[in-house]
């Protein structure tokens, strides 16, 4: 075998192995667009659907079939917190007031983002219902009348006129675990965040 077919062999075990590891780093990075790309979708579908719910509660707020049963809509919040609400509503449109308390809990023990907590609603005396994993910021300003900020802690919540809420919710678990090990690695936990200017019609109804 002369030294021209050992050099020609020698290349395209070489070219062969490059190519190999182009296929692999490009079908490793395929993998990963499609997790990340996975991870977006869901993130923005649960959002959707979380919104969806706190807006259609909220809008709601002192609202009641049977009218007599709140016949005070500026009395319809009884807890305005910078992490929790409560207010009366009419949660199946029976005619029967009902009480829905929304309100940020502990940390999130079932994942291993150190970020996440807990979203709770709870009607009535029923069990308190956790809404979404993965929420790391639920927030409120309140607003009254006139536009102004009310501070906290808030002892009249029959000032509040209209609301901002900040949601922000990420996914439980990152593609790359070493977002735990620095703050800057965490590139592939994606966070979204939506604000929502709130004002019930029957808060106006004074």
């Amino acid at each position: 075998m002369g030294h021209s077919t050992i050099f020609d062999i020698v290349s395209s075990t070489i070219i062969a192995g490059m190519l190999l590891l182009i296929t692999l780093r490009l079908n490793m990075q395929a993998n990963e667009t499609g997790a990340l790309y996975n991870s977006n979708l869901t993130l923005q579908e649960n959002m959707s659907a979380l919104v969806g719910m706190i807006e259609h509660d909220f809008r709601r707020i002192g609202y009641c079939a049977d009218y007599t049963q709140i016949p005070d809509p500026s009395l319809s919040i009884r807890l305005a917190d910078s992490t929790a609400i409560r207010f009366w509503t009419d949660v199946d449109n029976n005619g029967t007031k009902d009480s829905i308390h929304y309100y940020l809990g502990g940390s999130d023990a079932s994942t291993i983002n150190p970020n996440d907590k807990i979203l709770y609603r709870r009607v009535n005396n029923q069990t308190p219902q956790p809404l979404q994993m993965g929420v790391t910021v639920f927030r409120f300003r309140y607003f009254n009348a006139a536009n102004d900020t009310l501070p906290f802690p808030i002892s009249e919540p029959r000032e509040v006129h209209t609301m901002e809420i900040t949601l922000g919710i990420e996914s439980p678990a990152p593609f790359q675990v070493l977002y735990m090990q620095e703050q800057a690695a965490r590139a592939d936990f994606q966070q979204f965040w939506r604000q929502l200017r709130l004002a019930a019609r029957n808060l106006k109804n004074r």
